[in-house]
């Protein structure tokens, strides 16, 4: 039987038990993750160079900045970002679609 916060499933004498309990860490995990994907899209579209490097404006939203300043560092290596700067407003962004909020990204070549 279920038991709450796993996914239980059995074949014959097999069962299997997953964790499915969504922690703070593994969330902001995960945000900067998918962050690090849509950026790397904008590159891609845009006509970037693999080596160019860039800059980040990303709209402040309580949904993730804690994530966006925790994992700063990562996001601007893995996107090769000299800088990432949370703001109140972009003007002429890239809008980004989560589940529940939007965000809004200007990345720059500099």
């Amino acid at each position: 039987e279920d038991i709450p916060g796993w996914l239980v499933t059995n074949e014959g004498k097999l069962t299997v038990a997953l964790e499915v309990t969504i922690t703070e860490e593994l969330r902001k995990e995960g945000i900067a993750r998918e962050l690090v994907n849509r950026i790397q899209n904008i590159r891609k579209n845009s006509g970037f160079e693999i080596t160019d490097k860039i800059s980040i404006l990303l709209s402040k939203n309580s949904n993730t900045d804690d994530a966006v300043n925790e994992y700063n560092g990562y996001i601007c290596n893995q996107v090769l970002a000299n800088s990432l700067q949370l703001v109140d407003e972009i003007q002429n962004g890239t809008e980004l679609n989560f589940d529940d909020f939007n965000l809004y990204v200007e990345v720059s070549k500099e």
